[in-house]
């Protein structure tokens, strides 16, 4: 059974993803957000397009047709906001969580 979550996407990284699917030739992107043990603090995000949604991801759906499939382990970290931000060095997918406990210096990993 499929359920939601408190994710939430900002309209930057929501055109992002749009536009990368569509460079992609993908023509009903799921992508696919995932916390995967990993980093110097424990944990870290991965994403990236998948196929299908299993029968307990949770579902985002967006406005511009794309849908974002969070497994259950993974939405059980909490309310967390998917961003893009542009900066001098180029542009990137960035992952705030207010549950996580600690960060690494990098950014890139964090505990719970």
């Amino acid at each position: 059974m499929q359920s939601t979550v408190n994710f939430t996407v900002t309209e930057a990284a929501a055109s992002e993803i749009k536009r990368i699917a569509d460079e992609q030739g993908i023509e009903n992107p799921i992508l696919r957000v995932r916390v995967v043990p990993g980093g110097c603090s424990g944990f870290q995000y991965a994403m990236g397009f998948d196929e299908s949604i299993e029968e307990n991801d949770r579902v985002v759906e967006l406005e511009n047709g794309v849908k974002i499939a969070i497994d259950e382990f993974s939405a059980r970290i909490g309310l967390i906001v998917l961003d893009y931000v542009q900066d001098f060095i180029g542009g990137g997918f960035t992952i705030k969580n207010p549950n996580a406990a600690n960060s690494c210096g990098c950014g890139n990993s964090f505990s719970c």
